[in-house]
């Protein structure tokens, strides 16, 4: 159970610096942690979940440089301590946000853009291919049919419900499917005759369809389980069809270039993020249920100021 509480100040330490949080990033898989209990969590109540944050610098501890503070940052939180006023995070970890890149904006590429940016680049994205992009109308999918039309793919969206599959078309967005359809497969072999990459959002049952919708030399990406568990896809059979199963992962470093390379598309307006709704963080608890609901579209935040 979510509530509002109280908490004691943070000061940062040695090597540490203090951000007054702006807004704070959730993400699904923060919501299973919190139902399971399953996660990088310290098992003894209380603890604050949370795990990216953005806001402006206002104090540092010894040995870091006072000109930090005032700059915007966005940071990751190590896995606990987002949902708060302040937070407290080693020196290394803040990234600045580039100049009229807002706040908000920002925090929604935190995550939701090195993911994008590290599938993209997994993927081998070539002008011409057939991409279908599950869950295309959350945080990573909105992100990820931008960068595939960056690059000339042909690219179709799949979302679940008429709501999503309506506001995926109003962003421009040609053909647009919904998977809760039994034909959903059909309409979109009827489209591209097959597809040559899957970025799979949902897992489950339509993770499997999706994968038959590929030829040989295809390559799926599992990134989300939006449907509750991942696909049940052996490698036997992937290699029996010529298929590549992909699941990328990064080091630390590779992880913030990705991070900054999204900022930096976000900031020239070559990349938007879709922030789809907002709590207070006082609603967290709402924000959980929301995204529980599976209503959500693109990014939710807690706004702090």
């Amino acid at each position: 159970m979510l509530l509002p509480g109280p908490a004691p100040d943070p000061a940062p330490g040695p090597g540490q610096v203090l951000i007054e949080v702006a807004h704070a990033n959730l993400t699904f898989v923060e919501t299973m942690f919190r139902a399971t209990g399953f996660g990088p969590f310290p098992t003894a109540p209380p603890l604050i979940p949370g795990n990216g944050v953005g806001g402006v610098i206002s104090a540092v501890g010894a040995d870091v440089e006072p000109e930090l503070v005032g700059r915007r940052v966005v940071s990751g939180t190590g896995g606990s301590g987002g949902y708060a006023e302040r937070v407290v995070v080693d020196r290394g970890a803040p990234i600045e946000v580039p100049a009229g890149l807002p706040l908000d904006e920002a925090v929604a590429m935190l995550a939701d853009g090195r993911t994008a940016t590290m599938l993209v680049r997994a993927a081998g994205l070539r002008p011409g291919d057939r991409v279908l992009v599950e869950a295309a109308a959350g945080g990573v999918g909105t992100l990820l049919t931008q960068l595939a039309a960056a690059v000339g793919a042909q690219v179709v969206a799949a979302a679940g419900g008429t709501r999503k599959v309506a506001l995926l078309r109003e962003r421009g967005l040609d053909p647009v499917v919904d998977y809760r359809q039994p034909d959903w497969t059909d309409r979109v072999r009827a489209a591209t005759g097959g597809v040559d990459v899957v970025f799979d959002g949902v897992g489950g049952q339509v993770a499997r369809d999706a994968f038959d919708l590929l030829g040989a030399s295809g390559r799926m990406l599992s990134f989300g389980l939006a449907s509750g568990t991942w696909a049940d896809l052996s490698a036997e059979l992937a290699a029996a069809r010529g298929i590549t199963l992909l699941r990328p992962s990064a080091a630390p470093a590779q992880l913030r270039a990705f991070t900054e390379q999204a900022l930096a598309e976000a900031a020239a307006g070559r990349l938007r993020p879709l922030i789809g709704q907002r709590f207070p963080l006082e609603k967290a608890a709402d924000a959980h249920a929301a995204i529980e609901s599976r209503t959500t579209v693109g990014k939710t935040l807690l706004d702090l100021h």
